[in-house]
């Protein structure tokens, strides 16, 4: 199969930006803070399987950018920029050359050092507290174990992302690129 033109690349890319922005716009629901940024970074998926590593790490950076002037829940364009954004990009770097171990290793660190850094973000650069960031009434009695309990349960989250953007991206491969590409004619 012969590779897309550079117009047809962008166009690609310019459609997943514009999508993942419309898909973080409902984030003014408390409900989709999270999901709705981890949804956006399939698309970052689909762009590494596509276009390529490169071309996927500009539709993150313009989404990210984009995303950061236009979504008004900061909280969710932080998750997306700290870590759904790009992590399909580097899940397949480290899924293509790392030994298992080191693999898992790496993808772990990633998340929690992502995570952390949103959350000091969160606090001290746009000023929320961290317990509205965690979701906590400012007296709950146990909030001082709250950091710990929310990034082991985050840790829990994490292994199911990377096991669900697994097995779409074996879906996409398997059954969805060969239909997509006779439909849309790629080359």
């Amino acid at each position: 199969m012969k590779t897309m033109s550079t117009a047809s690349k962008t166009a690609l890319g310019g459609m997943a930006v514009a999508l993942s922005v419309v898909l973080m716009l409902p984030t003014a629901f408390e409900v989709f803070v999270y999901a709705l940024p981890a949804i956006a970074g399939i698309l970052t998926l689909f762009c590494v399987i596509e276009l390529g590593r490169a071309w996927a790490f500009g539709v993150y950076a313009a989404s990210a950018a984009i995303g950061l002037l236009l979504i008004p829940n900061k909280e969710a364009v932080v998750m997306y920029v700290a870590f759904f954004g790009y992590y399909a990009i580097l899940k397949a770097i480290f899924e293509s050359k790392l030994p298992r171990v080191v693999e898992y290793l790496l993808k772990f660190l990633v998340f929690n050092l992502s995570v952390v850094a949103a959350y000091a973000l969160l606090v001290k650069v746009f000023g929320m507290p961290l317990n509205q960031v965690l979701g906590l009434e400012a007296d709950a009695a146990w909030s001082s174990y709250a950091v710990p309990i929310f990034l082991a349960m985050g840790n829990v989250v994490f292994i199911l992302y990377d096991f669900c953007l697994t097995r779409v991206a074996t879906a996409y491969i398997k059954v969805l690129q060969r239909k997509i590409h006779q439909r849309f004619r790629f080359k």
